[in-house]
């Protein structure tokens, strides 16, 4: 219990009166300049300023810390406290930053009282079950401490004033701090919900952010519309068994399959057939993406972390929370990648480049390859821990060559679709014959590309003849991602629609619209391939 209070008696002498006069001026003085200045207090650094400077020497403490409780109703926490180094006769930090229970006889007794108390450290670790926290500062050289309750209306704790010798705290000093505890806990509350403002706008920026980078993603990246699974073969009808089965559930999924196979539409139809179908699924190309970018794409980044760091990132990871993200090409991802993705899948939380926070994501991962990751496991190029967590329900696309049935459906599904200006276009037995006498390297996707070109270079209604390349290749898996054959055509097939539109990329009548896709995603793309400006210049004849 708090040592007996010191009783305070009249004045004998006038020189007394006087004195106590002057102290009750002086506090009197001190109040209003106090009050005055905390009424523009609105951070816990200008509250510091305060308390360090003024309360400490008004009432000959060394240190001090005002704790305040917690949401939990149960235990309170350092709000503020004294920042200078504290020598102590142990390893010990008197100010322990973890939470406290409310109940310790020391905070709850003094929440209790009207009036504040004085504590003998020495007495009170004679009692049962001391707080650790009196034992710290007991090391520290604190023999004597005085607590005031702080009552607010949004900030209620107890302010702690600690000092070296016993008899500096006494009872004429108290109801300046039962004043001054009032002034703090205004304070102290409005510090509170500037905090919570701040946090609520900087919440407010971040999902700002993330729907302007959703946006962002949606315009360039969402997969076109009406892609779907096409085909009666076996193989495409166990797949749909298959993704019936898995899609609800939020197992992680390995796609395997040659370049083209469709392994991006497979994953966007488990997706939409899934619960977290209401939001975006978030595709990365990891063979797209410079390895010295990736990490940041993946898990983004704060402010600052790097060179041109010049605004917080979000990652995609962070982006697909709630929903799906496909890793494409994942065999390509660097081995450093690949544990900090295996620490994602295994602690569903990602930790941005110069964060030190850790932030929880619920993501349903499915990831794609067109390499043997068993084989590549083995010559110690991909992990073999990531791998078994990957390939939880493994799905593996068989190429066109072995479900030649599918080829006539996907073809007249493709003419559907990029014949929407000309309609109507028809196809005959003999080329359909053609095409599925074809051995189709780049599988679905080729058949695709072929028939856009088809459909956008056809004079007249019907297809009675189509240019298939002379030499067909056999691409083994290991050669399949080292493949150009697809780049070199989709370099031509532009090239030639460009012809068409005398070298115009943006505008109504430009390569861009003929071709459905933004103008800037096409002049991405003609980049990407190495057409440059010279080439439009000759196109258009300029």
């Amino acid at each position: 219990m708090p040592t007996d209070k010191k009783n305070i008696t009249a004045p004998s002498n006038p020189r007394e009166l006087l004195a106590q006069l002057q102290r009750k001026e002086q506090e009197q003085s001190l109040l209003l300049s106090l009050n005055s200045r905390m009424a523009a207090v609105r951070t816990r650094s200008d509250l510091w300023e305060l308390v360090s400077h003024e309360l400490l020497q008004a009432f000959n403490a060394k240190y001090y810390t005002l704790c305040l409780i917690n949401e939990d109703g149960e235990t309170h926490s350092p709000f503020l406290h004294s920042r200078e180094r504290i020598s102590t006769l142990t390893d010990e930090n008197p100010i322990i930053h973890s939470k406290h229970p409310i109940a310790d006889s020391i905070f709850d007794t003094t929440l209790r009282e009207t009036q504040p108390l004085v504590h003998d450290l020495r007495k009170v670790l004679q009692r049962k079950n001391a707080p650790p926290y009196i034992v710290h500062w007991f090391n520290a050289g604190i023999a004597e401490m005085l607590t005031v309750k702080i009552d607010g209306l949004s900030a209620k704790g107890v302010l702690y004033f600690y000092a070296a010798e016993k008899g500096t705290f006494t009872d004429d000093q108290f109801s300046l701090l039962t004043a001054i505890a009032n002034q703090l806990a205004i304070a102290s509350a409005n510090i509170l919900a500037n905090e919570q403002l701040t946090k609520s706008l900087e919440d407010l920026e971040q999902l700002k952010q993330k729907l302007e980078q959703e946006n962002h993603y949606l315009q360039e990246r969402i997969l076109p519309a009406g892609n779907k699974l096409i085909g009666e073969s076996a193989a495409v009808n166990e797949l749909r068994r298959l993704i019936a089965q898995v899609a609800p559930s939020s197992s992680t999924i390995l796609i395997q399959g040659e370049t083209g196979t469709g392994k991006e539409v497979v994953a966007s139809t488990i997706h939409e057939n899934s619960p977290r179908k209401d939001r975006l699924m978030i595709r990365v190309n990891c063979a797209a993406i410079p390895e010295t970018l990736i990490e940041s794409e993946l898990f983004g980044h704060e402010k600052g972390s790097f060179t041109n760091a010049t605004q917080q990132r979000i990652g995609k990871f962070e982006l697909a929370s709630g929903s799906t993200i496909f890793l494409d090409e994942i065999g390509e991802l660097p081995l450093l990648l690949q544990s900090k993705l295996l620490r994602v899948i295994q602690e569903k939380e990602i930790e941005r480049i110069g964060g030190n926070q850790p932030v929880k994501v619920d993501v349903r991962i499915i990831a794609a390859t067109n390499r043997d990751l068993q084989a590549e496991v083995q010559k110690g190029r991909f992990r073999g821990d990531l791998f078994f967590r990957l390939n939880v329900v493994p799905l593996h696309l068989q190429p066109l060559r072995n479900r030649k049935e599918d080829i006539a459906p996907l073809t007249n599904y493709f003419l559907s679709k990029y014949s929407h200006k000309n309609a109507g276009i028809t196809i005959s037995a003999k080329v359909l014959k053609l095409l599925e006498s074809y051995q189709w390297p780049g599988n679905i996707r080729e058949l695709e590309h072929l028939v856009e070109r088809t459909v956008l270079l056809l004079k007249g209604k019907s297809i009675t003849e189509i240019s298939l390349p002379t030499k067909q290749v056999r691409i083994s898996p290991a050669e399949d991602s080292a493949i150009q054959t697809l780049a070199m055509m989709e370099r031509e097939y532009i090239l030639k629609v460009l012809d068409l539109c005398h070298g115009r990329i943006s505008g109504p009548n430009g390569a861009a619209m003929k071709l459905g896709l933004p103008a800037t995603t096409l002049i991405s793309k003609m980049q990407k391939l190495g057409i440059k400006k010279e080439h439009v210049s000759m196109i258009d004849g300029r």
